[in-house]
């Protein structure tokens, strides 16, 4: 999936990404932006998906599922 696709697609959904970061904050993962929120839900997908779905995912997303995804991060760029 190209970066620029990418990008097109986050200023849809930008919006959604920044109110899921505030209620990380909330839960108190104060380090989280709405990039970091974006990068997480996506890194699973191979092509976009459906708009509903993407929004679903990002809706959806569990501090643990983020927090899975940051020590995967982290195993790949050690």
């Amino acid at each position: 999936m190209e970066e620029k696709e990418k990008d097109l697609w986050y200023a849809q959904v930008a919006s959604l990404c920044e109110s899921k970061a505030e209620e990380f904050g909330l839960l108190g993962y104060e380090n989280v932006g709405p990039k970091d929120i974006w990068e997480c839900v996506t890194s699973s997908y191979k092509q976009m998906p459906p708009l509903h779905q993407m929004v679903n995912d990002i809706l959806s997303l569990k501090p643990n599922k983020y927090m899975n995804y940051l020590m995967l991060q982290m195993y790949k760029n050690s």
